[in-house]
């Protein structure tokens, strides 16, 4: 029998309050957070349990807002995500504020996964094939070495309202994930995309697969991250901004020969809230969605 797929959903950056934070804010004809969207695809790809990954101080906050609607749809877990969270005590930064990182969110999750699982930030809209792609990748094919990532043609995750940072993918002939590069300032100039950050100008073709942080891991992952984690702790002991990132894991299984990432070809929507006034933008996407036919008249009915 094949184990059901786990949702892991990095919400440690919502908000406490409800107001303007993109994570809890509503977006679907019905104040559906974009959140509820990913769950409800998840849920349909046949994933079996979704687990959040949150701060403290907004637990009761999430589960008020989304433990309602998910009961007796899929089984619900919650991890919490602290500055303390794997952290030895001779390593403690007193003066921290920032929080460690997406590897660092996931590392949190290493009691509550055992199966095959996917990655997704809460705050992105990341399409029903991405969903189908990676449900069949994690129930089939993954394995202690062998991972996978959702790949986004760059031309279809820009901002029409500022620029944007991308993680951009080196395939091989496989079409297997060799390499990222974060790329900044990211935006379409004359016809071209153009990345004016790191003090060069540098123009990405269209259909470069990025990064929008959408990954499939086998659980074995964890004792990696678990080993990276405490190289990286007393190498950035000084440094209170320092993020321990998804990519870099999977660039230090890539180089060390560890494992491979395949790039799944599910992503053909996705948006996003960057900036204020891509809200009436994604608000219009969800509502011709549902118009269409894709999601019914009320997600959780």
């Amino acid at each position: 029998m094949t184990q059901k797929p786990t949702l892991v959903v990095l919400a440690a950056g919502m908000g406490s309050r409800y107001g303007g934070n993109k994570q809890i804010d509503g977006f679907g004809p019905n104040g559906e957070t974009i959140l509820e969207y990913s769950i409800f695809d998840a849920i349909r790809a046949g994933f079996g349990k979704v687990v959040f990954i949150v701060r403290q101080e907004i637990l009761d906050v999430a589960k008020e807002k989304f433990l309602p609607k998910l009961q007796g749809k899929i089984e619900v877990d919650w991890v919490i995500q602290s500055l303390d969270s794997f952290v030895p005590a001779e390593l403690k930064q007193a003066d921290r504020v920032k929080p460690f990182g997406t590897a660092h969110a996931v590392l949190c999750a290493k009691d509550a996964v055992k199966e095959p699982f996917a990655v997704i930030n809460a705050d992105d809209f990341y399409g029903k094939e991405a969903f189908e792609e990676i449900g069949k990748f994690l129930s089939k094919d993954a394995r202690p070495h062998l991972h996978a990532m959702v790949g986004y043609a760059i031309q279809n995750v820009l901002s029409e309202n500022g620029t944007v940072s991308r993680g951009v993918c080196e395939t091989n002939e496989k079409g297997q994930l060799i390499g990222m590069t974060e790329r900044t300032s990211i935006a379409r100039e004359g016809g071209k995309i153009l990345s004016k950050g790191e003090g060069e100008v540098l123009e990405i073709a269209e259909n470069t697969p990025v990064s929008m942080n959408f990954w499939g891991f086998h659980p074995d992952v964890f004792v990696d991250v678990e080993q990276m984690w405490k190289d990286f702790l007393p190498a950035n002991k000084e440094n209170l901004k320092s993020e321990f990132y998804i990519p870099t894991v999977a660039n230090n299984l890539i180089q060390s020969g560890k494992a491979a990432f395949e790039i799944l070809p599910g992503g053909k929507t996705w948006f996003g809230v960057t900036y204020t006034e891509d809200k009436p933008v994604v608000i219009e996407a969800l509502k011709s969605l549902h118009d269409s036919g894709e999601y019914p008249a009320e997600l959780w009915k």
